[in-house]
């Protein structure tokens, strides 16, 4: 296979942590900016406006990835809004789900993704292992997100990709109004060995500074920059908080 293509003849991108490090070489504090197209918190959050065209706005700023989120009951997603986005973007696309079988990890594969996320609060250790495996024999990596420092003591000896820290209650649908203080609370007690991203509840640079200067390698935003008027200027702020932070 010639360097640098997919199975399929497309160009190859970047994995997610290839290129948090990379916006960190440059000196951009690593934002993931996510395509959701609704909340129960927030109600719709596309307000009629192509999501692709979104993804696109989003990438013209040196973020490190885009997240798009799939489920449907809660959050209005599909799996064609993965597939149109992955397809639009040269960034490393991330699949946000409630993913719990093989089957679900191959088609995030099939459709695009980068990345998948799971989460340690709907997944017994084991079915983590198992999750884990069979995304690195699909060619992707595993984002693990933790809410308590239960859950991250129970997965840190597990071999996934990037640690994530979620600094709402994903159980209760985001639907909670924790901040990032539970980033700052539990990021010591996450290894050194992977990136660590700081997920949700996050609106502004000075939080982003906060979760950066508590061991936060990166950041996954969606409500605040989908709300932002305009979005491409708050990406700006954020992303030039700078690294280190």
């Amino acid at each position: 296979m010639e360097k640098g293509k997919t199975a399929s003849g497309g160009i190859k991108k970047l994995s997610l942590s290839a290129s948090i490090r990379k916006r960190q070489q440059e000196g951009w504090f690593p934002v993931i900016s996510e395509i959701k197209v609704r909340s129960d918190k927030e109600g719709d959050l596309l307000g009629r406006r192509d999501p692709v065209e979104l993804a696109r706005e989003m990438v013209r700023c040196p973020v490190a990835g885009i997240s798009v989120v799939t489920e449907p009951e809660h959050f209005g997603g599909s799996m064609g809004l993965l597939r149109s986005v992955a397809a639009a973007v040269g960034l490393p696309v991330l699949h946000k789900d409630f993913i719990t079988s093989e089957r679900r990890i191959e088609e995030s594969a099939a459709f695009g993704a980068s990345a998948i996320l799971l989460i340690a609060a709907m997944l017994g250790t084991e079915q983590l292992a198992r999750l884990i495996e069979a995304a690195k024999n699909c060619g992707l990596e595993t984002l693990v997100e933790a809410h308590t420092l239960t859950e991250v003591r129970r997965i840190e000896d597990l071999g996934f990709d990037l640690m994530g820290i979620n600094n709402r209650d994903i159980t209760v649908y985001e639907t909670d109004d924790d901040d990032v203080a539970r980033t700052e609370d539990l990021a010591r007690f996450c290894g050194q060995g992977r990136p660590l991203i700081s997920e949700s509840s996050i609106n502004t640079a000075e939080e982003v500074r906060r979760a950066g200067r508590s061991g936060a390698d990166a950041v996954l935003i969606g409500t605040a920059v989908l709300k932002a008027e305009p979005m491409s200027e708050l990406l700006g702020e954020l992303v030039s908080v700078g690294w280190p932070p």
